[in-house]
């Protein structure tokens, strides 16, 4: 397998664009992510085939826009809720080494991407289970997601794996990628909840009704 961008894999320097600090292990592991995908969906359809082109901007630059919101310190720990096929999870992990990652869902074959592409990145921050989000035990500090359900409900779900301890300058809690108008589906909640939208920080059409939504959650 070739881990080494073809030209039509050079879309990766879109996150070069943003994040001009990485180091050059961190820019060698975000430039496999083309290949590795790409020939992961060939075998396992984890992105919309029509998608598979627009991976870096779509899926790697958008799991991003969590760490435009919050920088976690060394030390903390994170689920990513309903993974798919590691995302916003593992280029997250790429960008904060010292955090470790739970990545969890309940459908075995994305699981079994997210471990394969993991492994093969040589990401030692990396956990990935094949389970539902009830049978998740583990207390953390954040748990993060992407389009899984609406915060109302993910809240009341992962209530019990937020810590009591805080590591890192924003509260504990829960920090999802949302798409739309979310007027309607934030009213219910009544802890704190502050959405950035993304079209502020990136300037790619794409993000233009995208956010990051957080939730405040006291254990």
């Amino acid at each position: 397998m070739n881990l080494y961008p073809t030209r039509l894999d050079m879309n990766e320097n879109i996150i070069w664009k943003y994040f001009p600090q990485l180091t050059d292990e961190q820019k060698t592991q975000y430039a496999q992510l083309g290949p590795l995908y790409r020939e992961w969906n060939e075998k396992i359809n984890v992105i919309s085939r029509k998608d598979i082109d627009n991976l870096f901007e779509h899926h790697v630059l958008h799991s991003l826009g969590i760490a435009q919101v919050i920088r976690f310190k060394p030390g903390s720990k994170v689920i990513d809720l309903g993974c798919g096929g590691g995302f916003p999870g593992i280029p997250l992990a790429i960008m904060f080494p010292d955090t470790h990652f739970l990545l969890v869902d309940s459908v075995r074959k994305k699981t079994t991407v997210c471990q394969e592409v993991a492994s093969t990145l040589g990401l030692k921050n990396v956990e990935v289970r094949w389970t539902r989000a009830e049978e998740v035990k583990e207390k953390v500090d954040f748990v993060v997601s992407r389009a899984v359900m609406p915060q109302n409900d993910l809240v009341k779900l992962i209530r019990k794996n937020i810590r009591r301890e805080q590591n890192n300058g924003l509260p504990n809690g829960l920090i999802s990628l949302k798409g739309g108008v979310l007027d309607e589906e934030l009213r219910p909640i009544s802890q704190i909840s502050e959405v950035t939208p993304l079209s502020d920080i990136f300037e790619e059409e794409f993000f233009e009704t995208k956010s990051v939504v957080y939730t405040m959650i006291k254990a």
